[in-house]
């Protein structure tokens, strides 16, 4: 299918899936698939808690993009999920990479991603991150700080040569929570135009002859779903850049403006127009250019959660229900161990009971998960069936970004593994986290 915006992609159906990715199905027996492929059948052969993950809408977004945004390069945003499946994904569909440890670009570049279409991150890049940049030949690193300067130089050798981009904070305040707000001054992340030391790192950047400055880079947030942002923050980007014209005499042929493009994550939210985007990065650049008597740049941006999130459905066996203190507690046998995100940043999901139809009227729950903490909540709020209990299985739609990357060891539980499912078939990516994994790991008396 063809689409215009990511705001348009279409659901099986309206209401309650209509945040699933858009191959989902309803089966007899109150099931559900995704890619042709039945939730309750992965459940029982891979148990939970799993990820599923929708090749098909991996891959349409990724088009998605390229449609929107032909003449940008897209870079997907590998830190909101990542595997060898994923890689070849993307490099399929003609995406970039971005990456933040050496770790993210060894996995990369060893599941046959051209290094050279990878760009590193970080705002502390360690002596292994530098080291596994330069030897593998990774197209850009993003200087985030002055001391990266030397360090990065001197690793590079007098006879090497290393494109780097300079991050810079440009003033806008964006994102659905203030811990991932990141294009003010109050934060780690970049470079201030303010006090002049954006300024001052190119500077010392273009005095450096084995740095070649390819352009600027800033990141204003996540999960934004307004467009004036962006074009605030690439006003002020495009200014800086004709500063650094009218200063050195170089124009700057690239300008990324980073991703956090926002995904609803419950019916009737809020999701960034794509196409809105698009338009108005197209026409604000050329404005601003215009402006300023500069050469358009190569646009550059960065989404991850936009690509992966809406691609994922999380599975999970209900342990126990709890009726105390006027609330209806469903706990799980996943939780903040595989899906920190409620905690940190209070983001609210629409879990589903599948497998069997209820007849029961719908209760108010709060989904837990089995992990040794009060803020452990999956889901506050949730509208289940009156009749929830042990051994129903729950599908959390919306679980494709941010929950495997930043699962944990918590209570040594162990992280689920990740099922792609695509045109009836599925098959394990990664596997489940077991049990000999934590004794194999210990390895002290």
């Amino acid at each position: 299918m063809t689409i215009a915006s990511l705001s348009e992609i279409p659901a099986a159906g309206a209401g309650e899936l209509s945040v699933w990715p858009a191959s989902t199905t309803r089966l007899p027996h109150g099931d559900v698939a995704v890619g042709g492929v039945s939730l309750v059948e992965i459940a029982d052969r891979f148990d939970t808690p799993a990820y599923v993950l929708d090749e098909g809408e991996v891959r349409e977004r990724c088009r998605t993009y390229h449609a929107a945004l032909p003449e940008a390069d897209v870079l997907y945003a590998a830190k909101a999920f990542l595997s060898r499946a994923m890689v070849r994904w993307v490099e399929e569909e003609g995406l970039g990479l971005d990456v933040c440890s050496a770790g993210e670009l060894e996995l990369a570049v060893t599941a046959g991603f051209p290094p050279e279409r990878i760009v590193l991150h970080g705002n502390a890049k360690s002596p292994r991150d530098i080291e596994t940049a330069l030897r593998l030949g990774v197209g850009r690193i993003v200087i985030d700080g002055p001391c990266e300067i030397a360090r990065i130089a001197a690793a590079v050798g007098p006879d090497g040569h290393q494109k780097v981009m300079v991050r810079v904070v440009p003033g806008v305040s964006a994102g659905g929570h203030e811990k991932i707000r990141t294009g003010t001054e109050d934060q780690k992340f970049g470079l201030s135009t303010t006090d002049g030391s954006a300024q001052d790192a190119i500077a010392r950047i273009l005095g450096q002859p084995q740095l070649e400055l390819t352009g600027l880079h800033c990141h204003i947030g996540s999960q934004i779903t307004e467009v004036e942002p962006y074009l605030l923050a690439l006003r002020r980007m495009a200014g800086l850049m004709a500063l650094v014209r009218d200063a050195h005499g170089i124009v700057l042929p690239e300008l990324d403006m980073g991703g956090g493009h926002g995904i609803a994550y419950r019916p009737g939210e809020s999701a960034l127009d794509l196409t809105a985007l698009a338009r108005g990065l197209r026409a604000e650049l050329g404005e601003s250019c215009a402006a300023a008597g500069l050469a358009v740049p190569r646009l550059v941006i960065e989404p991850g959660r936009a690509v992966a999130g809406p691609a994922g459905v999380a599975l999970y066996r209900v342990l126990a229900v709890k009726h105390t203190g006027g609330k209806v507690f469903v706990a799980v046998d996943g939780g903040m161990s595989d899906n920190p995100r409620p905690a940190l940043y209070g983001v609210r999901y629409a879990p589903r009971l599948i497998g069997r139809h209820s007849t029961a009227g719908a209760c108010t729950a709060t989904v837990v998960g089995r992990h040794c903490e009060a803020g452990d909540v999956l889901a506050a709020d949730a509208e289940l069936p009156g009749d929830i209990h042990p051994g129903d299985l729950i599908a959390v739609p919306v679980a494709g970004a941010y929950q495997l990357s930043m699962a944990s060891g918590y209570n040594m539980v162990g992280r689920p593994p990740v099922v792609a499912v695509h045109e009836g078939t599925s098959r394990v990516l990664v596997r489940r986290e077991t049990l000999e994994d934590f004794r194999s790991r210990d390895i002290g008396n």
